[in-house]
């Protein structure tokens, strides 16, 4: 397949995993202050992509990632976005609500982008490999087939297991299905770190991310919540161009609707998550 990889090398100490920032600079703001806290240089600071997404702040948010110079692969959204397409590239059923909201959310985002912030969103490859622990890891946003794939704890391990055969991989970290999940085979292992722009559907406010570490050589992971000033956020939301909906999600934890979840992941929401 024709991508652009960024291999990393070799990676030690604590590294941070996150994705779908979505727009959000508040979370976005708290998770850097988390990582200077525990002394995760940004280099160790890895997102999954889709920085740009449903809040209302994309231009700061994407300045703020720049700034701080963390790495991150590109999402379906900065695929479209640098490439002036006409929708959001999320793979959404037509005419389904999450279609619907896109239809609002992805203009707005590519009136806010400046030039600068469009040139940043061209240096991002499509995945990113380092060795970690003695394992090779590579971070893909869908799958490492197609970027706008939904994979899901639920989804059959026959989907995941290609991505690891084609990419001579011990870990895959992923994103873009919006929800924190590892799934392991053997020597193999899935890993989702959630993203931290949105909710889990798990009817809280906080959002997610994961720490990978290698104390005594062993690849080590934790989950975690994000707290974040989540009303200041679905504030600015509220400002008639974005769907409401979302703005009310950033708030309840519930998501408006579970078009794109299988139904295992449906009948979990609201219900936590259980990591």
């Amino acid at each position: 397949m024709d991508q652009k990889i960024e291999n990393l090398g070799k990676l030690s100490g604590k590294t941070l995993l996150f994705g779908g920032v979505y727009s959000n600079l508040q979370a976005l703001e708290a998770l850097k202050q988390i990582a200077e806290k525990e002394g995760i240089s940004p280099e160790n600071c890895i997102c999954t992509g889709d920085i740009v997404g449903y809040c209302a702040q994309p231009e700061e948010t994407v300045q703020l990632f720049k700034i701080w110079g963390a790495k991150s692969i590109v999402g379906n959204v900065e695929m479209q976005l640098r490439e002036n397409a006409a929708d959001c590239g999320c793979d959404f059923r037509e005419g389904s609500r999450c279609d619907g909201f896109s239809q609002l959310w992805y203009p707005y985002a590519q009136s806010k982008l400046s030039s600068t912030s469009l040139d940043f969103l061209q240096t991002l490859p499509n995945t990113i490999q380092f060795e970690y622990a003695s394992k090779k890891v590579t971070v893909v946003h869908g799958s490492y087939f197609n970027v706008s794939e939904f994979i899901f704890k639920s989804t059959n391990w026959s989907k995941k297991a290609p991505n690891f055969a084609a990419t001579n991989s011990n870990v895959i970290v992923a994103g873009h299905c919006g929800l924190p999940f590892q799934d392991q085979q053997d020597d193999k292992l899935w890993l989702n770190p959630g993203v931290i722009g949105m909710p889990a559907n798990d009817g809280n406010p906080s959002v997610w991310y994961a720490i990978i570490n290698d104390a005594k050589e062993n690849f080590n992971f934790t989950h975690h919540t994000l707290n974040y000033n989540y009303k200041l956020t679905s504030k600015l939301m509220q400002n008639g161009l974005l769907p409401e909906e979302y703005a009310r999600t950033i708030v309840t934890g519930i998501w408006d609707n579970t078009e794109i979840l299988p139904a295992i992941e449906t009948g979990l929401q609201g219900f936590g998550i259980q990591l």
